[in-house]
């Protein structure tokens, strides 16, 4: 296909950069994990004739570019000169819609909304759609007697509709502080920018489209309770309460919608009598789940979604220990086999169009050394070509090999791990650097390439990140474990961890540093004061320091946290403030700040809403007093996390020389 091969490689490689060095050197520099991606993203049209591409160049906006699968060539369709082509879906055969972000500016810089465009996939019949706030006109499109402009909140939803006409769905929430009242759902049509109201009831927070693209079913949240709503077919589109559940914590009878099938089926991930959820069917007339499960994923939750066409699903995408796709279809499980035959080497993600009338598929190749890459397959010549790679600099032989370890935890919980070695043959005296994932009640990784655990491998430390207990993803026992265990048991799995480590001769006990983000910079923090034997220094950026702070921080440092999360979640996950305020005072790094003594790297965002600024300054503040070994990193423009590829370089590069200089030499 020298067509295509051409057309993208102008696209993306436009100013003149290389993918790669033509020889690498043996350390590869910050930059080549940490700048932004130079390709992201590729969805095949409804009829698979036209691929549309997110694609970026060095000093150059991310722009929308479609590539006609018949020979056609690449033609860009929309690219600014101040913002980012940001998410992108296919409205029908011949058009997209879009909306923006601004990778050059920090969370505190924003002064815009990510707004909405439709683009016709020649670049023709441009339209804005939802305005940008305190945009000053500068893509406004139409005349003056055009519909007006959505409000800048409106976004797109996460799923999309029966992509064969004009109209499109699309979100408009409520907003009251930091909570989101209700999420009300509009029908839209892409050219005219005309829209109306779906009705619907009160308090929904998500919506889902059935296969014909009518919304069917609604989720909202009463108080501490999660209600689920169908569009009953059968009773002229009334909604009904279908079922209704604790909202947070693991509580029996819960499930999350995933889709509907084209014969109207409604799958959804649900816990049965067992530890693991799995996939079911609802039944509509009574809203109770299905006994019998129709997939299970051993050892984990079920966490993916269905692949469909217009009449049947064809598989299922789901996550293990990594992504992975059982296909129902003979000809899809077919292709499946044909690629990875292709590209053994890879976990290889095979993506159909809905209503295809060509023979391509879309693929995502990725190991734990290389990062995604992006081709196309044609089924029936057998060809394979190269769409784009995320992170074309990055050389496989200079990664390290991941895995996924478990050990047992002091009480005897097993504690999955993903471990991450350095490149080379040495596998004994490691110095370690203990990486905390946030949430905490999120799953923290899965067996691919990481960023920062290459770019420490590369570094030459090992790596280790716990999915302690409260990650989610290991079972309803896993994650209940975790229950208000903020600094005790879950601190235990973390330190059982690098134990483990040190026992099977991995590391060297006493080159040992933990490092983590948001909820991890807690654990970092709490480490040093509870192993202050096992951890020789800490790295924590954009870390809790007192978990009462997050309830009642300062109004003038508003944090994100929603209200319904304060008053019903945290209590029952992390800890109430009156019933357990004992354990608060206990496991707060701030009140215990002089104890720690240890080297300790910081940073923090000035326009974190999640864990604003003073959860960092009141620590540094008590901390220095007794200990001069601190160093203290502030981002002014930064939010909950580093979203600048300069302030990542920079943070990352402050990373490597402390670690370093603090464990990085041989033993002492």
């Amino acid at each position: 296909m020298p067509q295509l091969r051409f057309a993208l490689f102008f696209l993306l490689f436009q100013c003149g950069q290389p993918c790669c060095a033509a020889e690498a050197p043996l350390r590869p520099a910050i930059e080549t994990f940490f700048e932004n991606p130079a390709f992201s993203g590729a969805l095949l049209a409804p009829n698979g004739k036209l691929l549309a591409v997110r694609i970026g160049a060095p000093g150059r906006r991310d722009g929308l570019a479609v590539v006609d699968l018949a020979g056609g060539g690449a033609r860009p369709v929309a690219r600014f000169a101040d913002a980012d082509i940001n998410h992108f879906q296919w409205v029908n055969n011949e058009r997209l819609v879009f909306d923006l972000r601004d990778r050059q500016l920090g969370q505190g810089e924003l002064d815009r909304g990510p707004g909405m465009f439709a683009v016709n996939s020649d670049g023709s019949n441009l339209r804005q759609l939802v305005s940008r706030q305190g945009e000053g006109g500068t893509y406004t499109m139409g005349s003056p007697t055009a519909p007006r402009l959505l409000p800048w909140r409106t976004a797109l939803l996460s799923h999309v509709g029966a992509q064969d006409s004009e109209f499109i769905y699309v979100a408009s929430p409520e907003v009251h502080g930091n909570d989101v009242l209700r999420v009300g759902l509009l029908r839209l049509n892409t050219v005219t920018g005309r829209s109306s109201t779906v009705s619907g009831p009160p308090s929904v927070h998500q919506w889902l489209l059935d296969q014909q693209g009518v919304p069917r079913l609604a989720v909202g949240f009463e108080r501490d309770q999660k209600v689920v709503y169908y569009r009953d077919p059968a009773a002229s589109d009334a909604w009904r309460e279908l079922a209704r559940f604790p909202l947070y914590g693991a509580h029996s009878g819960q499930f999350e919608p995933l889709a509907f099938g084209p014969d109207g089926s409604l799958y959804v991930d649900s816990a049965g009598s067992d530890d693991m959820s799995a996939v079911r069917t609802l039944d509509l007339a009574s809203g109770k789940v299905n006994p019998k499960a129709l997939i299970t994923t051993t050892g984990y939750d079920f966490r993916g979604r269905l692949i469909t066409n217009q009449s049947s699903v064809l598989g299922m995408r789901f996550l293990t220990d990594t992504e992975s796709t059982m296909w129902f279809d003979p000809a899809m499980k077919a292709v499946q086999a044909a690629v990875d035959a292709k590209l053994p080497a890879t976990v290889n993600l095979v993506s159909v169009a809905r209503r295809a009338e060509t023979p391509w598929v879309l693929v995502e190749a990725f190991s734990d050394v290389l990062p995604r890459t992006v081709m196309l397959y044609n089924t029936q010549t057998g060809k394979l070509d190269k769409v784009g790679d995320t992170y074309p600099s990055i050389v496989p032989a200079q990664m390290g090999h991941q895995e996924m370890v478990r050990y047992k935890a002091r009480d005897g919980l097993e504690i999955p791990a993903w471990l991450t070695l350095p490149p080379g043959e040495k596998r004994t005296g490691l110095p370690l650097v203990v990486l905390v994932h946030g949430g905490p009640y999120v799953r923290g990784g899965q067996w691919g390439w990481k960023a920062d655990a290459q770019f420490l491998a590369t570094r030459g430390y090992a790596v280790l990140e716990p999915e302690y207990r409260g990650s989610t993803g290991f079972g309803a026992a896993h994650f209940r474990a975790g229950f208000k265990q903020w600094g005790l048991a879950m601190q235990d799995d973390i330190a059982d961890g690098a134990r483990w480590a040190i026992a099977k001769g991995l590391v060297d006990p006493k080159r040992i540093c933990i490092a983590g983000a948001s909820y991890g910079g807690y654990a970092v923090l709490m480490g040093l004061l509870k192993d202050p034997d096992l951890f020789r220094c800490g790295i924590d950026w954009v870390g809790v320091t007192d978990i009462n702070l997050l309830y009642t921080g300062h109004w003038s440092f508003r944090s994100d946290l929603s209200e319904r999360w304060k008053d019903y979640g945290m209590p029952e996950l992390v800890g109430d403030p009156v019933k357990d305020a004992e354990q608060l005072k206990a496991t707060s790094p701030l009140l215990q700040a002089a104890r720690i003594t240890q080297p300790l790297l910081m940073a923090y965002g000035g326009a974190d809403r999640r864990v604003p600024l003073y959860h960092g300054k009141k620590f540094y503040d008590a901390v220095k007093a007794t200990n001069p070994r601190v160093e203290w990193i502030e981002y002014p423009e930064e939010g909950h996390g580093w979203a600048l590829s300069k302030n990542r370089i920079d943070f990352w590069g402050r990373v490597e020389k402390f670690l370093d200089r603090e464990i990085g030499k041989g033993p002492q």
